[in-house]
């Protein structure tokens, strides 16, 4: 038995350091290879200790560390001043051009920044890299809000058994499904697979539109938008007054902008070829 579970460690782990291999030739975020620091010979994902250590550097020694100088589980946010808190789960693992976010699909692993990043009711464009691992469960990368509801939210949906990707905004304070507008993907494998996902929400022309790898995924039109209280969310969202859809797997590079970003701007955000006076307001795991 014991050799059997080891087999099976040993496979999972082969599968997930394939899958982040694959990964370096579509993401798009710097010249070198998206892979996850290995830390030993048998390729051992890192664990929190770890992955605290081998992401953070002393203050001062090096200047794309993920988190703020001296705070190991604050998240540095590169554009402004909003920085991001770990929960006691949510890991940090180092890659050969930046850092990721890793999440335990539980209620200790998450983060949150310490204010909103962006006033919902107007436009704005959220967008990161998503490895989900969960075969089932709707899964939220980004959301903002810690009230009775989410503004918008960002991940992965499950529901009526179709999977699909989802970028989805609240249009009232009380949070009811009724009242909820949402762009999802149609046909697109969700599960054990890189995305970038991109939600754009345009106020002037009344749409959101969801994007998947650079192309537009799907659109919903929607008159008008609810921003209620509470700050940006990683790994998970609010739903009725309570934290749910948990994410199982990694975040990284992720990027706010308070304006919608065009569907041109998207897929050279996909290329790593955006132009760099489109500024993000937020911007965490780059670099």
């Amino acid at each position: 038995m014991a050799d059997r579970s080891e087999s099976q460690q040993r496979r999972r782990k082969r599968m997930w350091l394939a899958a982040i291999t694959v990964a370096a030739c579509t993401l798009g975020v710097g010249a070198g290879l998206f892979i996850l620091d290995r830390g030993d010979e048998g390729g051992k994902a890192p664990g929190p200790g770890e992955a605290s250590q081998s992401a953070t550097a002393a203050p001062g020694q090096d200047p794309n560390a993920p988190t703020v100088p001296g705070e190991p589980n604050l998240l540095r946010d590169r554009s402004g001043q909003v920085n991001i808190a770990l929960s006691p789960d949510a890991v940090l693992g180092k890659v050969d051009n930046g850092n990721v976010l890793r999440l335990r699909s539980n209620g200790n692993s998450y983060a949150q920044a310490a204010e909103p990043v962006v006033d919902a009711s107007k436009s704005f464009t959220v967008s990161a890299w998503v490895y989900n691992e969960a075969e089932g469960g709707s899964r939220f990368a980004i959301s903002q809000g810690d009230g009775t509801s989410y503004s918008f939210e960002l991940g992965r949906e499950d529901g009526n058994g179709k999977k699909s990707w989802v970028f989805r905004m609240q249009t009232d304070e009380k949070g009811a499904a009724s009242t909820a507008v949402a762009a999802t993907s149609d046909g697109l494998n969700t599960v054990r697979t890189w995305a970038l996902l991109t939600g754009v929400y345009d106020a002037q022309g009344k749409t959101l539109t969801l994007y998947v790898d650079g192309k537009e995924a799907g659109r919903a039109p929607v008159a008008a938008t609810w921003s209620g209280q509470g700050p940006l969310q990683l790994g998970r969202s609010r739903h009725h007054g309570i934290w749910s859809g948990p994410w199982a797997g990694v975040i990284g590079h992720v990027l706010v902008w308070d304006k919608p970003l065009t569907a041109d701007q998207v897929l050279a955000l996909k290329g790593g070829k955006l132009d760099k006076e489109i500024k993000p307001v937020g911007s965490w795991l780059v670099g």
